[in-house]
């Protein structure tokens, strides 16, 4: 028999068949008995003084049932990372799309109409738009206790870096600028509230942190986390942007108001100009070489735009700052970064974070250092890639590490060194490394890790609890396939519960690329668990030791002796009439060995595993319009054991298309009135006509500390796309581009300067 019946098999998602068929109840699908729906009245202005708001003629409207304002909240600054929130805008609107008030109505059109009639005076005030414009001398404050509009500063250092560059052969450095984008998910977000008699408070809501996002929220409304429900129902993707969010807070408010649940989802345009989309940032970087192409020194300066709110802006600049430092032996590396308060809107997480940003950078720059020692962008890579059980600059354990074998047969894949050498005019072929976490100990200062419960029932059903959460990645799928592996059982047996605050074990969420490690390793503990107790069911019944019981194939046998078993669902039963009716309840945890890093100097191995890419793009660039066509693509990918390999190609298939948008057509552009294009009529996406062919390539060392030697692949999907293509751009036409997106009108600007 191979190793394993179900790990390692390709399936469809487990709730594909009822999304397919338009069954599956999204956030915005629900309905609650007596159910209100609200609406935000948002700032016209980027920043401006509220001078008074008239909600009279709202009041008044028939089918109006509440209105709110900050004078209806606690009044509590708070935030997940540093509390310059508040609900509802206090004095004054710092962007355009800040929440000033909300109303609830009987229906939507009613809360609409009611928007019109609340009238606000405004006093517009100077802004400032631009983070590097925004730390200049006089610069206007978005808020008054940060001097130079600086929210964070963050510094890291390792090794004598100036002795580095002064023994390097060449020295390489740049600006480089990477835009705001918009995660561009299929539901706006959006929530449904309810308050109880006792004033407890329920919330169904996609969110990919259903626990820290109680506590935050508990905070902000001044009550203890116990009196906040965290229903997770299905909800349309995220790609990191839903976590903490004022929609989420304004239906609360507006149901304790009214005494009735409310549901607000956001207008797309609300969703674009509200909705926590990627920071931008400046990345100056400075890189050092020997003549042999080994890396010698890396200093960087980021300049990270946090909008008007930090949200996770200072942690993501910080991201930026180091994460790369574990790709190659880097020993002699210094980075700042600033985190910067801007008259726009706040700004968040978007898969990558921030790693995305400088993988872009960090990898265009290591192009042209290739470029100038003559050395293949590959053998480069190569020579100064980390390999395994290695520890980096900066403390990172790494275990298993693909990284090689990705860049041999990605290249291999698309005949690489055929086509650099045989270069055609206008086509040319780029490639590009990352690396990322499967979990970020320096997120969190409490612990990191995973947990589950797996109950078994009467009638051997078996049902998984966890506190992660899948916004469409297929986790729930992945930790099925772990728990049926371990139980011996068809998927179709296992089912996996809603996340519920109230049923389900602590979880993080879905960030770091940590679900399918850190969940996955926490729901196989619990079967382990559930095992154990049914193997001394099965072993009373079969007169033999529980140490001798193995399970398979939907039985328990005796070890050696296959045709001596007993069937699962016969076991679960006997051990539920043994307990008079209790199943059987298996309870685990993962506690990973990762530290939290020394705050002086961040040195400490942050996540049980490590994954690492290569992504090949192959570009043709038209002479006479400038446009960019991708052509074909290749992603190696190291995911340790791939749970599902089907599933994870798709990861890395939609993960190559947002990065393929990203460098080539989205951009959210800032005017003084705010968002510029916030819609899909004028913010641009791929389209399927746009994305080439896509080669995903599985590599897969077996990393020991994921469940059944797996890694996450969310992150790591998209990062090394963007430079990717802009390193193929520069092998076909010589431009290098140093700042996203890439439009035909820049090339074809910069072909004409060579031609004149």
């Amino acid at each position: 028999m191979s190793d394993f019946d179900v790990v390692g098999k390709s399936y469809p998602q487990i709730d594909g068949m009822e999304k397919s068929m338009g069954k599956t109840k999204f956030v915005s699908d629900l309905i609650l008995p007596n159910m209100l729906y609200g609406r935000i009245v948002r700032s016209p202005y980027a920043h401006a003084r509220i001078r008074h708001i008239d909600t009279s003629r709202a009041e008044s409207l028939t089918g109006v049932k509440a209105i709110v304002t900050y004078a209806d909240t606690p009044g509590i600054k708070f935030g997940p990372r540093t509390e310059d929130w508040t609900i509802f805008a206090s004095d004054k609107a710092r962007f355009c799309g800040d929440e000033i008030a909300a109303v609830a109505a009987v229906d939507e059109d009613i809360a609409e109409e009611a928007l019109e009639l609340i009238k606000v005076e405004y006093e517009e005030l100077p802004i400032v738009s631009d983070p590097l414009e925004a730390m200049e001398p006089g610069a206007p404050l978005v808020h008054e206790d940060k001097p130079g509009n600086v929210a964070f500063e963050f510094k890291i250092e390792a090794g004598d870096l100036d002795q580095a560059f002064k023994d390097s052969y060449i020295i390489y450095e740049d600006r480089y600028y990477t835009n705001q984008v918009y995660q561009a998910y299929l539901e706006p977000m959006g929530a449904l509230a309810d308050v109880d008699l006792s004033g407890r408070i329920t919330l169904w809501v996609g969110t990919q942190i259903p626990n820290m996002m109680r506590m935050t929220y508990a905070k902000a409304l001044g009550v203890s986390p116990d009196n906040i429900q965290v229903i997770v129902p299905e909800y349309g993707g995220a790609f990191g942007a839903k976590m903490e969010n004022n929609v989420h807070l304004v239906a609360v408010v507006l149901a304790q108001k009214a005494g009735r649940p409310v549901k607000i989802i956001n207008t797309r345009r609300d969703d674009f100009i509200a909705g926590n989309p990627r920071v931008p940032m400046y990345i100056d970087i400075k890189l050092g070489a020997t003549k042999e192409g080994i890396i010698t020194g890396k200093d960087v300066r980021v300049v990270g735009g946090a909008g008007a709110r930090v949200v996770y802006a200072q942690a993501i600049v910080s991201t930026a700052c180091y994460r790369v430092d574990s790709l190659y032996r880097f020993r002699h590396v210094r980075s700042k970064g600033y985190t910067v308060y801007t008259n726009t809107v706040p700004t968040s997480c978007f898969r990558g974070f921030g790693n995305a940003q400088m993988t872009f950078v960090l990898e265009s720059a290591l192009d042209m250092v290739a470029d100038q020692l003559n050395i293949d962008p590959a053998d480069l890579r190569i020579r100064n890639g980390v390999g395994p059980n290695e520890v980096s600059v900066h403390g990172w354990e790494v275990t298993s590490c693909g990284l090689k074998d990705c860049i041999l047969r990605a290249t291999e894949a698309v005949n690489w060194k055929d086509k650099r050498q045989r270069k055609k005019p206008f086509k040319g072929i780029g490639l590009s490394c990352c690396n990322h976490v499967s979990g970020n100990r320096a997120f969190v200062r409490e612990f990191d890790g995973g947990a589950g419960i797996v109950r078994v029932g009467l009638d051997g059903r078996v049902t998984v609890y966890h506190g992660e959460s899948d916004m469409g990645q297929g986790q729930k799928t992945a930790f099925a396939q772990i728990v049926a592996e371990r139980l011996g059982l068809p998927l179709n047996t296992v089912h996996v519960a809603t996340v519920d605050t109230d049923i389900s074990p602590f979880g993080f969420g879905s960030f770091a690329t940590r679900g399918t490690l850190m969940g996955g390793n926490g729901v196989l503990a619990a079967a382990n668990e559930a095992l154990k107790q049914l193997a001394e069911v099965a072993a009373d019944m079969l007169e033999v030791n529980p140490g001798d019981i193995q399970c398979r194939n939907e039985g328990f046998f005796v070890k050696g002796s296959p045709d001596t078993s007993v069937p699962f669902k016969e076991v679960a039963n006997q051990a539920a009439f043994a307990r008079r009716g209790a199943p059987v309840v298996g309870v685990g945890f993962y506690k990973p060995l990762t530290v939290f890093p020394d705050p002086e100097t961040k040195y400490g191995n942050i996540s049980p595993a490590y994954p690492f890419a290569c992504q090949i793009a192959e570009v043709e660039v038209d002479p006479d319009t400038g446009q960019v066509i991708v052509l074909n693509f290749a992603a190696a990918h190291d995911v340790g054991r791939a749970i599902n390999p089907m599933a994870t190609e798709g990861q890395i298939q939609g993960g190559v298309a947002q990065g393929l948008g990203w460098t080539l057509m989205e951009n959210m552009v800032t005017e003084k009135e705010g968002i510029g294009n916030p819609d899909f009529l004028d913010y641009i996406t791929p389209t399927a006509l746009d994305v080439p062919n896509i080669t995903p390539i599985l590599v897969e060392p077996i990393e020991p500390n994921g469940p059944y030697g797996a890694k996450g692949i969310g992150e790591p999907a998209l990062n090394p796309a963007m430079s990717a293509i802009t390193n193929a751009i520069y092998n076909a036409t010589g431009i290098r581009i140093k700042e996203l997106p890439v439009s035909a009108e820049k090339i074809l600007a910069e072909l004409k300067k060579r031609l004149a």
